[in-house]
Parts: structure tokens; C-alpha cells; sequence
């Protein structure tokens, strides 16, 4: 059996694709736009590498470089005169609108010359705005028009749309997952429901006819009907999916929004945020205060959090020169980044400390028993907890030794 490869779905986020399609290496299909014979053979060429996720059917190219493609330059435009294609985009227009208000504010991300955008236009009056990195000659004077890559939170929060549209648009991200949620964070925040209108090529008839001419390097994603509904449920509430134009499109309306555990771990992060800021200034002012005491402190720990600890907190060398550790095989080697060479446990029994700071909240308890055997008794056991330096023995924190150790410890230290 050929193996799976740990590549992330960029629909669903498995990490179970299977090879699918090897395409060697080819030159861009759409973009590349050569004037001569010459320069059309001398085109650069990028590999074709489609997987296929077992879990959802999405497939993509895992070669691909949003980088190699000249978006900016070069108009990616869709051909819009078809007689069936136009009566598809005026059934899409008009069954847009009934899910908008009397004038709505309509975002096209990927407008190209704003066909659809015209479409909603004569038949509603409206704000409408296009996001192109490609500025078109005859985009519509009435529309307003930024060419330049949509940036999701900003303008989203900025614009405050009822309706975004990304039509033939998706398949061309490298990470369509990642661009989403962006839009529903900022969606959640926004004062009103956001909807948006996501139309995408529909391979479902490849699997059934093995037609290869879908699979071009512009095209990086390649979405089923089921990988689209993966994607989208990650996002929001999908009102409605359904297929057009002989079922070679599939399209759909989502609500976007996050879970709500989302938001509640999100506002957690920020308060997070705030406090560890609060804790490294209130630390640091403590640490300065016991440097400038003149009481002999050591630090027990000298490298993982140990370490993690001296850089948070601003710890220097020269201030606290005594770094120990209870693992000999750290003895003799340096504090990463700050310098003290670590030396033995043993020194503090030598020389007493006044004072000793345990980064390593979690292993406090072994460590004071581990001083208490060795006689080691400073006047003074420090750890962090809740954004401050407190006292081992004295202060409320979920570290202390458990009663009975804590009995035996404290016998041993007299």
C-alpha cells in the first residue's frame, strides 16, 4: 500500500492525503499570458503534485507557491459571454438578493471587471465594492475599487458587509481554511450578520470520467462537494449548497461565525495577554529589589524553564551569579542566553543561601525536600504564581507539599 502523507487538508485539516495526481511539471496555464512562440516554450514550469484527502475528498497541490503567480500583473479574468454561463449568474444574482436587505453593502473579493457585481447593481441599489490585486481598465466608475489583496479583519471590520462574495476565488489560496476563519473572527465582531457567497469549480465528475484538464497550477485547490461543505462548517452555518451549471460549479451561502468556546478561549488569550505583560514588569521589579538587597539568592535551575525564567523576567548574570541544579550532568555548563555557569546543589550546602528561587513551580515540592536532605536551609523559598513572586511556605498556590511530606520535610530542616 502506498503511504499516507501527514500534509494538513487545507478543507478539513486531516492529515491523511493520498497521492492523486502527478502532473510533472508544467507552466502556468492561465497567468503566464506569452506573446511569441519563443517565450511561450520558454515559460518557467512548477510541479504538479495533487494529493487527495481520505477523510473529505478534497484534493490540492502540495507543491504549490502563492508566490509564483503574477496576480498583480497579470489579470485573471473569466470569460463571462457564454449563454448558459450569463443565465447562471443571473439566477445567482437574483437568488442573492433575497437573502439581502433593501440596500445592502456587497464586498467581492476577487472581482475581476465586477460582472457579478453589475449584475446585483441594476437590480439593486447598493454599496458595492471589488478587492482586486489586478486594477481592470473598465471597472464600473460607479463601484468603488481597491486593487490590492482583501485583508480580512481590517476591511471586514472597516466595511462592515452584509454580503462577501468570493466567486472563483478559493481555489486559488494556498491555505482557504486559514483566510476564512480570519473572515468569521472579524464577522463575530461585526455589528450585523455576514454572509458569504463561495462559488468553486466542482470536481465531482472527475472522479467519475478521470478528466485530467482540471488539474493546472493556478488551480492549487481542488474542491468536492463534500470538501467544500468541510471547509465551510468550519466557519460559520452553511444556509445553503447546491450545484450549477450542469453541476460543474458548487456554490454556497454561509453565516459566518466562530463557536462560541471560540470566542470565550479567544477573550481568555487576550486577558492572558494583558497579565503576562503585567507579570514581567512586577517580577522584574521584584527580582531588581532582591538584587539591590545584598542577601546571597540562588537559583535552583539552570536550563528549560529555568532558563525560560531569567529571560521572561530580565534576569543578568552579574546580578544573580549563582545558578545551581540538581542534575549533575547540567553542572558545569551555562545558562542559555544569560551565561552563569550552573554549578552543583552542593555549593549550597557549603554556603547557606538567604534566599532561593525555584522556576519550576511544579517540582518545588521535590526540590525543598531535596534541600531539607541535604540540610540546606534558606530563609526563603520563592516560585511564580499568578503574576508575582511568593513565598514557598507562606502564600496560598496549588504547589505545596502534600501534608504528610510536609510533616517529614520540616522535621529533617530541624
Amino acid at each position: 500500500m502506498t503511504p499516507l502523507s501527514p500534509d494538513s487538508c487545507p478543507a478539513c485539516g486531516e492529515a491523511a492525503a493520498h497521492p492523486f495526481f502527478d502532473g510533472g511539471m508544467a507552466p502556468l496555464a492561465i497567468l503566464g499570458w506569452p506573446r511569441t512562440e519563443q517565450e511561450a516554450r520558454a515559460m518557467p514550469r512548477y510541479r504538479l503534485d495533487f494529493v487527495q484527502c481520505i477523510a473529505c475528498g478534497h484534493v490540492w497541490n502540495r507543491a504549490f507557491c502563492y508566490e509564483d503567480i503574477p496576480y498583480s500583473s497579470q489579470p485573471n479574468l473569466m470569460f463571462n459571454a457564454g449563454i448558459l454561463w450569463n443565465r447562471h449568474l443571473a439566477q445567482l444574482a437574483d437568488e442573492v438578493l433575497t437573502r439581502l436587505p433593501q440596500k445592502p453593502t456587497v464586498v467581492e473579493i476577487g472581482c475581476g471587471c465586477g460582472h457579478f457585481l453589475r449584475a446585483l447593481a441594476a437590480r439593486r441599489q447598493g454599496q458595492y465594492i471589488g478587492f482586486d490585486p489586478h486594477q481592470p481598465d473598465d471597472f464600473p466608475r460607479d463601484f468603488q475599487f481597491e486593487a490590492r489583496l482583501f485583508e480580512p479583519v481590517e476591511d471586514l471590520l472597516r466595511l462592515q458587509p452584509d454580503l462577501v462574495v468570493m466567486r472563483h476565488v478559493l481555489e486559488h489560496f494556498s491555505q482557504p481554511a486559514a483566510f476564512l476563519q480570519q473572515l468569521a473572527w472579524a464577522a463575530s465582531q461585526c455589528e450585523k450578520t455576514v454572509r458569504l457567497l463561495v462559488e468553486v469549480p466542482c470536481i465531482d465528475r472527475v472522479f467519475s470520467t478521470g478528466r485530467l484538464v482540471d488539474f493546472y497550477y493556478e488551480h492549487p485547490q481542488q474542491f468536492s462537494t463534500e470538501s467544500l461543505r468541510a471547509l465551510l462548517q468550519r466557519v460559520g452555518a452553511i444556509v445553503s449548497l447546491w450545484h450549477a451549471y450542469d453541476g460543474e460549479v458548487v456554490l454556497a451561502i454561509v453565516e459566518l461565525r466562530l463557536p462560541p468556546d471560540w470566542r470565550l478561549r479567544a477573550e481568555a488569550a487576550a486577558q492572558f495577554l494583558q497579565r503576562s505583560q503585567a507579570a514581567r514588569r512586577r517580577i522584574a521589579a521584584q527580582l531588581q529589589e532582591l538584587a539591590r538587597s545584598g542577601l546571597r539568592v540562588a537559583i535552583w535551575g539552570g536550563t528549560g524553564k529555568g532558563a525560560a525564567f531569567m529571560h521572561h523576567f530580565g534576569v543578568r548574570a552579574e546580578q544573580f551569579p549563582l545558578v545551581v541544579d540538581s542534575d549533575p550532568n547540567k553542572v558545569g555548563t551555562h545558562v542559555p542566553g544569560v551565561g552563569q555557569r550552573i554549578v552543583s546543589r552542593d555549593e549550597l550546602v557549603k554556603q547557606p543561601p538567604d534566599v532561593v528561587i525555584i522556576p519550576t513551580q511544579w517540582r518545588a515540592a521535590d526540590i525543598v525536600t531535596e534541600m531539607a536532605s541535604l540540610g540546606i536551609e534558606p530563609k526563603q523559598v520563592l516560585i511564580e504564581h499568578q503574576g508575582q513572586l511568593v513565598d514557598y511556605w507562606h502564600a496560598t498556590h496549588p504547589y505545596a507539599l502534600p501534608e504528610g511530606k510536609r510533616q517529614t520535610t520540616a522535621s529533617q530542616s530541624t
